[in-house]
């Protein structure tokens, strides 16, 4: 099963916090390093894919509300 956005945070966070202690060996690390990457990436796709499915409702000179895309800029 695919772990969630939440849950591959959590995770990550858990890694960073392993690795920031200083108790693991150089091999681990290095592992826990090559996990961190792997869910780093997994997590980026999932926000990209949430980004498409974004819209926002503005409203246009007439008043009427408009369904636009999410660009990621400032609609302002």
């Amino acid at each position: 099963m695919a772990k969630t956005f939440e849950q591959s945070i959590a995770e990550l966070e858990e890694i960073v916090e392993q690795l920031e202690n200083g108790d693991v060996t150089l091999d681990e690390s290095l592992g826990l390093f090559e996990k961190g990457i792997k869910l780093s990436k997994s997590c980026q796709k999932m926000l990209d894919t949430a980004e498409k499915k974004v819209s926002i409702l503005m409203t246009n000179d007439d008043g009427e509300i408009v369904k636009e895309d999410f660009t990621g800029a400032d609609n302002e």
